[in-house]
């Protein structure tokens, strides 16, 4: 994956006029409110609009258009949306803003209503670049893969995938079971905390291996530090093994990945005023209080709502 420099906020106060744009958007979802909004900003600012071609699956609403002439890509739908307009970012150099429609994830950023302040504060130079990292992924005899999100390991129908994981030489467990995912720190909100690992702050240089479902042993999930490498070893099995990368099968696999940690590949837009990630999270009820707390404050609160 050869990378160009991501756009920061010190190039968009440069004083460059920004002439076009790039969306991304769901392929099924309702996106005409924030679509017409950015249609009717970029009249207005004389800014051309176009669809980004990727694999990622869109209903088409503009002209293709050529990656190395667009200035920042907005991606409308939810986490899945970003995500894949990250990578396309990634690749081109181009910063993302997230608009989410409907998302419960923490990618998308700007809800639909804030589409046009948005646009203005980035073409005045008003944002804060968020700075992901991504997994760099080797293979045998295939081209090498990175992921933003995550990488999953999963088997490919009833049979248990058989692997071993090791960092830096030390092997840390052989398993049998449903597989295992390795996460970054973004991707920690994901599959990983689904599957019982730990959710890292995205200003956390490391990344994470957590086992899926397995025919007994004891490996817990593992944080590993940034200049860490992590090989595994998929053993050939009945069914097979599946990999994903950022949820999109990339194959079947069987043989030793070698997975390192890469940071600053892609940049998100991001603004001072919004929420934090761990906000947000109990906000959509991602993270959720013990049923016990939660019900001692509603008490509280119909005693205090009494009273007055």
């Amino acid at each position: 994956m050869a990378t160009s420099r991501p756009q920061t906020s010190a190039d968009a106060r440069s004083g460059e006029r920004h002439k076009r744009i790039g969306i991304l958007v769901h392929p099924t979802r309702n996106v005409d409110e924030p679509l017409r909004e950015i249609l009717d900003w970029s009249e207005r600012n004389a800014v051309d609009v176009v669809q980004v071609a990727t694999a990622y699956p869109q209903r088409p609403i503009a002209k293709k258009g050529d990656m190395a002439k667009i200035d920042l890509i907005v991606s409308i739908g939810g986490d899945g949306t970003t995500l894949a307009a990250l990578r396309a970012g990634a690749v081109s150099g181009r910063p993302v803003l997230g608009i989410a429609c409907g998302s419960l994830g923490a990618l998308a950023n700007i809800i639909a209503a804030d589409v046009t302040r948005a646009l203005d504060r980035f073409t005045a130079g008003d944002w804060c670049p968020r700075s992901y990292p991504a997994l760099w992924i080797v293979r045998a005899n295939a081209e090498p893969l990175f992921a933003l999100n995550d990488v999953a390991l999963v088997r490919a129908s009833g049979g248990q995938v058989r692997l071993s994981a090791s960092v830096d030489g030390s092997l840390f467990a052989r398993m049998a079971g449903d597989g295992a995912v390795v996460s970054t720190p973004v991707g920690t909100s994901g599959y990983a905390i689904s599957a019982g690992g730990p959710l890292l702050s995205t200003h956390v240089d490391g990344y994470v291996f957590t086992p899926l479902p397995k025919h007994g042993g004891f490996a817990p999930p593992l944080v590993i530090a940034s200049t860490s490498e992590l090989v595994i070893d998929v053993a050939g099995a009945f069914a097979g093994a599946r990999l994903e990368i950022d949820g999109q099968v990339a194959g079947e696999c069987v043989g030793a990945l070698t997975i390192t940690f890469r940071p600053g590949v892609a940049t998100q837009i991001g603004f001072e005023d919004e929420e934090p990630l761990l906000v947000g999270l109990r906000r959509r009820r991602i993270v959720l209080d013990s049923p016990r707390l939660m019900a001692e404050a509603a008490r509280d609160y119909v005693s205090r709502s009494a009273e007055t």
